[in-house]
């Protein structure tokens, strides 16, 4: 599964990626599926069999094992689809424009099928150029489909009597059935933490095993912010004879969609770790692995597969992504945000489309709005929020709830409720309004109640408004871009994006962004000083402990970048000048908020 390009295009949202590799595999581009909302695959699949002349056969909410079918038929469409495109761009003439050349142009110039490609238009002799467009045409492969479940969300479910369903009918569990059962050959990326029961449930299925040779039907992608946690998930998947083909690290905060904070742990550091603990986690990991594989009596491979080291998160120049590469030899980067102003790669309607182009940097939020009380980054004036405001405004806050993939709250209930539901949060203003608090104290709760919106429905809008497709509830489409977003001011084609991100052209126009490390450094240190501050009203040893980590994590960042820095020669010297600059200013700043806050937080 070594990919053709050293990008690829992650998991965004439930609805932006629904159908990219319908989009961009045939070039070669790998990109990821959501799994969460199977109400949209299902509606996807119809659209997309209709669309390509294939029979239809619905299957409706409460058939037997319906999530799970709906996903696999799904993918299964998907694949036959792609490899349908790739056939018959294999038959295109190597002519300006046509399929095959745009496959080629696209490659990065290194790449070794890029050469050959050159050579070839630029041999004479008619009868060798027609053998090497032959020999190239043996070689078009197509980008992978892969497929991303969120671990955090696996609520269990019920028949159409109510009565629930046994485990492996979970949300995590069917989805991950439903990928098993599939056609293709790609990869599962695992993200949002450890589920030890969708870890478990992975043993049964034989495709995520290697065979006698090393190869994998389905691969199985960690994806991490950390090292602990990387070798934590890597080992108890080890023990059953699991092999993770690819760690992908990606930065807490500088990311699209949910933002997990962590402790001040930032990416150059994390990166540096697993780069100087490659071998050691390969061998410790392989030695479980094998152990494993031997006690099932299944075959085992000559070699040790390796991983592959991946990164994403606020990458925005061909000069970041390349250091990326060299430095800590990760082999593809993900451009996640800067794909949702590309059309021809995601799913956008064109308000989403023209309003992310427009935003700045204050328009690109950290916000409380996701029922999973994880922070989520927000479009300050996206659809979603203006109709959430609107209906605070009038009075009648919260969503009808018509999915329920992030239904865990049963404070007023038997039955888990989402908190973004109307339902809920009716019941907690009149909860909070039965306590007579003062009104500043309520208007703060009341904030916090309302503040919730249905991203489960929402993040999948606009699809059902770029499609025109039918929807029940209306369409308010929510989207989740990160802080990189605001970087870039236009929609793009995709060739001007793979340009961009090769160093080909330079699509950016903003000469003061931040490199993608000071970013996350800065967005880190805000998050501390929100901390900080929120700890002034607390005396609990817990808090202290967790601001000192915090500190320290920042701290030992600030001293990492400044050997690093120099050794960026992807950057001009004054570049990298203006970077330390920067660092030591970054290092004022985390001094300023310990000695003004912290002592407060210890007292």
């Amino acid at each position: 599964m070594n990919p053709l390009h050293t990008f690829h295009i992650p998991v965004m949202g439930t609805g932006f990626t629904i159908d990219s590799p319908i989009r961009v595999a045939r070039y070669g581009i790998s990109s990821v599926i959501s799994l969460v909302d199977d109400s949209l695959i299902e509606d996807v699949r119809k659209f997309y069999a209709t669309r390509y002349g294939e029979s239809y056969t619905p299957i409706k909410k409460h058939d037997e094992d319906w999530r799970a079918r709906r996903i696999t038929e799904y993918l299964n469409l998907v694949d036959r689809i792609v490899n349908k495109q790739v056939e018959n761009l294999k038959k295109t003439a190597f002519e300006a424009g046509s399929e095959i050349t745009k496959y080629f142009e696209y490659l990065p110039d290194e790449s070794p099928l890029k050469s050959l490609y050159n050579k070839m238009l630029s041999t004479r002799d008619a009868s060798q150029k027609a053998a090497m467009q032959e020999e190239l045409r043996t070689k078009v492969a197509p980008g992978r489909i892969d497929v991303n479940i969120m671990t955090k969300l696996d609520r269990l479910n019920v028949d159409k009597h109510g009565t629930q369903l046994p485990e492996e009918y979970s949300d995590a569990l069917s989805a991950l059935r439903g990928y098993a059962k599939s056609t293709l050959h790609s990869a599962l990326i695992l993200s949002a933490g450890f589920n030890r029961r969708l870890y478990s449930y992975i043993e049964e299925f034989k495709d995520f095993y290697a065979d006698a040779t090393g190869r994998f039907k389905k691969e199985i992608v960690l994806k991490v912010s950390d090292y602990r946690s990387a070798i934590t998930q890597g080992k108890f998947l080890a023990k059953k004879g699991l092999w993770v083909s690819e760690f992908r690290v990606e930065s807490g905060l500088n990311c699209g969609g949910h933002a997990f904070a962590g402790s001040g742990n930032l990416m150059g550091p994390i990166l540096e770790e697993f780069k100087q603990k490659k071998q050691e986690l390969v061998e410790q990991l392989g030695s479980m692995c094998r152990d494993a594989m031997k006690l099932k009596n299944m075959p085992l491979p000559e070699q040790i597969p390796p991983f592959r080291l991946t990164a994403q998160g606020g990458i925005g120049t061909a000069n970041e992504d390349r250091f990326l590469k060299r430095h800590y030899q990760v082999v593809s980067t993900g451009w996640g945000s800067p794909f949702l102003l590309v059309p021809e790669a995601v799913q956008i309607d064109k308000d989403t489309l023209d309003r992310l182009a427009a935003a700045g940097e204050q328009d690109i939020l950290l916000s409380d709005v996701s029922p999973l009380n994880v922070a989520f980054n927000n479009l300050r004036n996206s659809l979603s929020e203006i109709k959430k405001c609107t209906l605070i405004t009038e009075g009648h806050p919260g969503s009808p709830c018509y999915l329920g993939h992030l239904a865990n709250n049963t404070e007023f209930t038997k039955n888990p409720i989402c908190t973004a539901s109307r339902t809920y949060q009716k019941l907690k203003l009149e909860a909070l309004k039965a306590m007579r608090l003062p009104k500043a104290e309520y208007d703060k709760e009341a904030a916090k109640v309302t503040s919730k919106a249905c991203i489960c429905a929402q993040l999948g809008d606009s699809v059902y408004k770029n499609e025109n497709l039918n929807k029940k509830g209306g369409m308010f489409p929510a989207v989740c871009p990160g802080p990189n977003i605001a970087y870039f001011n236009r929609p793009a084609s995709l060739k001007e994006m793979i340009d961009h991100i090769y160093g080909r052209i330079n699509i950016m126009p903003f000469k003061n962004r931040p490199h993608m490390f000071i970013k996350e450094l800065r967005l880190n240190i805000e998050q501390f000083e929100k901390l900080a501050k929120e700890s002034t009203n607390s005396t609990l040893k817990q808090t202290d402990t967790k601001l000192e980590e915090f500190r320290q994590n920042l701290s030992d960042g600030v001293i990492y970048y400044r050997t690093l820095f120099p050794q960026i020669l992807e950057e001009t010297e004054s570049t990298r000048q203006k970077l330390l600059e920067q660092l030591e200013e970054c290092a004022e700043h985390i001094g300023r908020i310990s000695a003004t806050i912290l002592p407060a937080a210890s007292a």
